[in-house]
């Protein structure tokens, strides 16, 4: 026991004498030095821990790709921005509404000096316009339908008649109510052609002058039929929410 101590002793001024260090044996690189060796006594036993073994260098390699492609995902995020069409459609199909402000500005002044009721400059215009959209064309519609399902030769022959004729009263008027659509924003001192209302009605009024080109290819051609069948209805549907957002306007001012 006496030698043992010597020995370990002896060992011990060895490691920590200033004498030149002791070369170390080859450490992977999975392994680093401690600064100081650490001592651990218990009694009389002695133990010497020269290195210590850090976590795999491939674990550092993984965590830092990981964070890479985080901080990648996080840059490359795809945002998406709903748009509305109506203000698209309204510089395209649309000359101006000074232009148009300009040219109605002496009627407005003679609407003016009338001193109509408010409530008839007001409404005067939707009501006419319902009028119009659901007699000529509610009716003009039902008729269109006639000609395509009716076993009535009568009535298929009175239909086509009728049809044409509706229509195209609808499309004159429904002309002619844009101008006191305009005219009635205008005496109120509204802005005109900005809002969804009137963007639907030049498209509407638009779909109706290409309506009424189409008979005139029906003739060897039965397949433009079933487009005039289904163009009629989907303008019927635009108008349907061409009223809504002119009750919409109405009720906003």
């Amino acid at each position: 026991m006496a030698m043992l101590s010597s020995a370990s002793a002896s060992f011990h001024r060895l490691t920590t004498s200033s004498s030149p260090s002791i070369p170390t044996p080859f450490l992977p690189s999975s392994c680093s030095l401690l600064p100081k060796s650490t001592t651990t006594r218990y009694k009389n036993r002695v133990y010497f821990s020269t290195f210590a073994i850090r976590k795999p260098i491939q674990l550092d390699i993984l965590q830092e790709e990981e964070t890479e492609m985080a901080e990648e995902e996080s840059v490359s995020e795809s945002v998406l921005y709903s748009i509305s069409p109506l203000p698209l459609l309204v510089i395209g199909a649309l000359p101006g509404a000074g232009t148009i402000r300009s040219l109605f500005g002496p009627f407005v002044d003679l609407v003016k000096s009338w001193d109509l009721p408010g409530w008839l400059v007001h409404w005067g215009h939707p009501g006419n316009m319902a009028v119009v959209l659901f007699a000529m064309g509610g009716y003009g519609t039902y008729l269109g339908f006639r000609i395509r399902f009716s076993d009535n030769v009568d009535e298929k022959a009175m239909a086509k008649d009728l049809h044409p004729k509706l229509l195209a009263g609808m499309f004159f008027f429904f002309a002619l109510g844009a101008t006191g659509g305009v005219t009635s924003l205008l005496t109120s001192d509204r802005p005109i052609l900005e809002s969804p209302h009137a963007v639907t009605g030049l498209i509407g009024l638009t779909l109706l002058a290409l309506q009424t080109t189409l008979p005139t290819l029906f003739e060897g051609n039965p397949g433009v039929r079933n487009v005039h069948g289904i163009l009629g209805s989907g303008i019927m549907t635009l108008f349907l929410v061409h009223a809504a957002l002119g009750l919409q306007l109405g009720l906003s001012y």
